[in-house]
């Protein structure tokens, strides 16, 4: 059954208006600074019967004598326009209770769900904040919706005879959406939908809406990763006519172009990628010099070169401005003939590229560096794991692929050059990381879960990626081209113009979160020292360290990566904290993001000498790479969230040992050490004892028996139900 479908839910019942001070509050709102009596207020309100002028009489009183209006005049009232009044953002929890967000406060102000009066979570609010008398604490409530965050919510649709109700997957949205007849777009009971609201006004309990688009039924995969997607507001196809344009595009390397570029293609080139990886942006050249030094070139495929600027497949990549790395799929940020053809850097083919050129020494110090466009030929695609294979035999002459990790599932000889290439550029690797981590770096080395998928994406196992020296290699020389390129157009010579550019910035953690994150890590014999920066990073760097394969390690490594503030795009540059680096900017997968795209239009507008851009312009799309990067990752959270709920309903009732990872009023997180899915044990299921929540010991607490669950200690659990409509994963704790 729909919830808030009972009689009197959309019409005043007996004469009595429902939530009467929030209608109250919006009439005084929108009349602002012109006194009215009760008599115009119930006009405006259209309340005509003895006895709703009766509860507004009362409730106007009752307002005044909580100071949130005031009596202007006899008999008439005003919105007291006081500090009282704050305009601010909602957080609405899954209870429906919310907090208030305005920078006017220190803290977050708590609204009772009683006091929401139709907000919804992200909401520009208008908020009457007030001290309670009981706590001396701030509470709120909202006064006025300004602006609606959003208007269109992923849910399933519940259909009844004459209309139906859209019970919505955020948790946050607490009100189902009232769907009339003739706005169902033939989608029929248990169909996941898009509903858009179209109204919430009168006396409606609930929102109106009309449904915008048919997912699929709900359950079934398809249509929970389109969910997903939906949710997001991310496509998962492109139109018609960007599909035509890719297919309608020129890309035939003519000796024109490459006379305007550096001809790479007798350099030894290779790529090392995932083993599953379709698009290459990325490729590394080797050769040794005649005075002992190296030439390394990173080249990355020359995007800008097919994706002219202002054209229907730009729009379409900023628009996008990532691609989306879901559990299943690739949701590309470019169509399929770019990203996994002309600008996928595959072996034995020609390719356009936008390249950075070092010469380095045995010391992998810098003596010569070169940033320009080129046409490079890679002789070789190697997977991590087959890199690694080199990597780990350095004193064998030959190297031989095994079978069972070369990517053509058949056993090879490698090119003594190539592994000669790798083992060198290795070497220089981990002298570049000793570096960074010497000057400041953090090292967030956090081991990836995976899926093993049957062919209907069902999940049939968990494995986990961890990086090694293989992963590291092509990482440091990423960063290298990353932080050259940056730093390269910004650091500019005294008195020189500043020039606009694409940053990837990331700022020093809040003090506070470090002292939060540090009391908590002592609970388990670990500590932080934040005398300096250099103090904090290399304990930071200690506790990672020391935390690895242990049991508390995820937990630990998440709570720490939580203390870090947000990388962002900017045109501002302030450093990136956690790589230690003056300037840097992401310049190395123009195929998968937009931000890389733009530093290369801007390098190269900046090598033809072309003055500096408008850096507002620029700014903006900035911005909003960082919120599309944003609204992307959350993607790939809740296709991981989703996948690991489908994976444990097949273990329903089966016991599996855990890790508290974390620790509230209504219950405990725990992970399952063997495949790292979180679940939570409701409080109300602990049955040995009654548990409150102790905040300062990150614990729920047996009032009768003393018994503790804190964060961190290991339990056993069952499983006691796997949702996945509602993607919720509950267990049952053994309390032996």
């Amino acid at each position: 059954m729909p919830r808030n479908k009972k009689k009197g839910v959309f019409k005043k019942k007996g004469g009595v208006i429902k939530d009467l001070t929030r209608k109250v509050f919006k009439v005084l709102n929108e009349n602002s600074g012109n006194p009215l009596n009760y008599k115009q207020i119930a006009a405006k309100l259209g309340l005509d019967d003895h006895a709703a002028k009766q509860q507004l009489l009362l409730k106007l009183e009752e307002l005044k004598a909580q100071k949130k209006i005031k009596e202007e005049d006899r008999g008439k009232y005003i919105l007291d326009a006081s500090k009282n009044y704050h305009i601010g953002t909602l957080d609405v929890t899954s209870s429906g209770n919310a907090y208030f967000i305005c920078d006017d406060f220190e803290t977050d102000t708590f609204i009772n769900k009683s006091s929401v009066n139709g907000g919804l979570n992200g909401d520009t609010v208008k908020a009457y904040v007030y001290k309670r008398k009981q706590r001396n604490k701030l509470e709120g409530e909202v006064v006025e919706v300004l602006e609606r965050k959003k208007s269109d919510f992923v849910g399933t649709l519940q259909l009844s005879a004459r209309f139906g109700f859209v019970v919505a997957d955020d948790r946050s949205m607490n009100n189902d959406i009232f769907i009339p007849k003739d706005k169902l777009l033939d989608a029929v009971d248990g169909d996941k939908v898009v509903a858009r609201i179209t109204d919430w006004s009168g006396d409606a309990k609930n929102p109106f809406g009309e449904i915008t688009r048919v997912l699929g039924k709900a359950g079934e995969h398809n249509t929970e990763i389109h969910a997903i997607l939906a949710e997001y507001d991310l496509p998962y196809e492109f139109p018609l006519e960007v599909e035509a344009a890719a297919e309608a595009l020129d890309v035939t390397i003519t000796e024109e172009e490459i006379s305007k570029r550096r001809d790479m293609r007798d350099v030894l080139t290779f790529t090392i990628d995932p083993k599953d990886a379709k698009d290459f942006d990325d490729a590394l050249s080797f050769q040794k010099l005649e005075n002992g030094n190296y030439e390394i070139g990173i080249h990355i495929a020359d995007v800008s070169h097919y994706v002219a600027e202002n054209s229907i497949l730009d729009e379409e990549a900023y628009n996008r401005a990532t691609s989306v790395y879901l559990v299943d799929r690739v949701v590309p940020m470019l169509p399929e003939k770019l990203s996994n053809g002309v600008c996928s850097l595959r072996p034995n083919e020609e390719k356009l590229t936008f390249s950075a050129v070092f010469e380095l020494n045995e010391k992998a110090e810098i003596k010569k560096e070169w940033y320009g466009r080129t046409v490079t030929y890679s002789d070789k695609r190697f997977a991590y794991e087959e890199a690694q294979v080199i990597i780990e035999q350095p004193e064998e002459k030959k190297h031989t692929i095994p079978a069972e990790i070369s990517i053509t599932d058949e056993a090879y000889e490698v090119d003594p050059k190539i592994s000669e290439a790798i083992l060198k550029m290795d070497v220089l690797a981990k002298i570049m990381r000793g570096k960074r981590m010497k000057s400041g770096a953090l090292a967030f080395d956090k081991i990836e879960t995976k899926f093993n998928l049957d062919e209907n994406a069902n999940p049939i196992g968990v494995f986990f990626k961890e990086s090694k020296d293989a992963n590291k290699l092509i990482e440091e020389f990423m960063l290298l081209a990353n932080r050259k390129v940056a730093e390269f157009v910004g650091k500019t010579k005294a008195g020189a113009a500043k020039k606009t550019f694409i940053y990837r910035t990331h700022d020093e953690p809040n003090v506070d979160k470090l002292e939060a994150l540090g009391n908590l890590v002592q609970k388990f014999g670990y500590g932080i020292n934040t005398k300096s920066r250099m103090t904090t990073t290399a304990s930071l760097n200690k506790l990672l360290s020391d935390v690895h394969g242990k049991a508390e390690s995820n937990m630990i490594e998440t709570l720490t990566i939580r203390t870090m503030s947000k990388a962002e795009y900017t045109t501002e540059n302030i450093g990136h904290y956690g790589l230690a680096f003056d300037y840097y900017s992401h310049f190395t997968s123009p195929i998968r993001r937009y931000p890389d795209v733009m530093a290369h239009r801007l390098l190269q507008h900046y090598l033809n000498k072309g003055k500096s851009v408008s850096a507002e312009d620029y700014e903006e799309k900035c911005k909003h790479s960082s919120e599309m990067e944003m609204l992307a990752s959350k993607a790939e959270r809740d296709s991981i969230k989703y996948m690991q709920i489908k994976y444990m309903q097949n273990f329903t009732g089966k016991a599996f040992k855990g890790v508290i990872s974390g620790v509230t009023e209504w219950g405990i997180y725990v992970e399952v050490i063997e495949n790292k899915c979180e679940g939570m044990v409701r409080t109300r299921d602990i049955t040995s004892d009654h548990f409150v929540f102790d905040q300062e010991e990150y614990a729920l607490v047996g009032r009768k028996y003393g018994e503790m669950y804190r964060l961190g200690d290991e339990v056993w659990i069952k499983v006691k139900n796997a949702d996945l409509e509602r993607k919720h994963l509950d267990f049952y704790l053994i309390e032996e």
